[in-house]
């Protein structure tokens, strides 16, 4: 069985100096390229469940595919919840079998963001899981905008909540379709400065490839969370099935061929964050 935390991955990470790649799952088809690539580089990799991934699909049946993956991977693998917004969420991840939740309550004023992250860090510990918080707001692409990570409030956020892991805004954004995002080093360095904790960028689709891994190497960014540029794998994949096979009409058919371009893409993702 190699079903882990969050913590069992990233802290080898932040201490020989690489990162992990957290995977944004919509279905079976990409969770299960996802899983290939890691076997196929010998790297952990972290499944994430996202909120659109979870009004598409029930959360137990996630928690349930994740786990039959990683329970018959040769690599580890992290069961994530991406971007809770209660503690309801949570403790529902948990029941179902996560083995890392991530609680987003950066939307929330500092106290209460640290008082509610703090009681979900207590559950999730006392159940075996590692838990992921947020300080900062990191935007959307053509939507809600960022506000930076104040250094000050990060140092008191991971010392109060006792995160395994701390996601930061300093420049990432949601939902990029390029990858032209400039990273704030001068930011990403002063929280440094006060923390310890291993620290996450969502967004890092956004993020050239070169950055990501120049970052994994040298700062304590010890988590990268992917989706926009897989999603963009899959749907070309698809659309090219979908106009050299036009009479197709087997959903598994159809599907299927999107697992080999996105075991590609996700391999180069893994190996970048890796070092190699």
């Amino acid at each position: 069985m190699t079903l882990v935390t969050l913590s069992e991955v990233l802290q080898p990470a932040l201490r020989d100096g690489y990162a992990v790649a957290g995977l944004v799952v919509l279905g079976w088809e990409d969770a299960r390229a996802y899983v290939a690539a890691a076997e196929a580089e010998d790297l952990p990799v972290i499944l994430q469940a996202g909120p659109g991934c979870r009004a598409h699909t029930p959360l137990p049946v996630l928690a349930a595919m994740f786990r039959h993956l990683g329970e018959r991977a040769a690599v580890p693998v992290v069961a994530h919840l991406d971007h809770g917004y209660s503690a309801d969420d949570c403790r529902e991840a948990i029941d179902c079998g996560f083995t890392s939740v991530m609680f987003d309550g950066s939307k929330l004023p500092l106290a209460d963001n640290i008082a509610q992250t703090a009681a979900i860090a207590r559950m999730a510990r006392a159940a075996g899981v590692s838990i992921e918080g947020e300080i900062g707001i990191v935007g959307y692409a053509d939507g809600a905008a960022s506000t930076g990570t104040d250094p000050g409030e990060a140092r008191r956020f991971a010392a109060e909540t006792g995160v395994d892991a701390m996601a930061v805004s300093v420049g990432n954004v949601h939902l990029q379709r390029t990858a032209g995002t400039q990273i704030d080093r001068t930011a990403l360095d002063a929280i440094e400065a006060v923390t310890g904790v291993p620290l996450v960028l969502h967004g890092s689709s956004g993020i050239p490839a070169q950055v990501r891994s120049d970052l994994a190497r040298t700062s304590n960014v010890c988590k990268f969370n992917v989706g926009t540029e897989l999603r963009q794998v899959f749907g070309a994949a698809l659309r090219q099935t979908l106009a050299e096979r036009p009479e197709e009409f087997d959903r598994i058919k159809l599907l299927s061929t999107t697992e080999a371009p996105l075991t590609d893409a996700a391999r180069t993702v893994l190996r970048t964050l890796a070092g190699r």
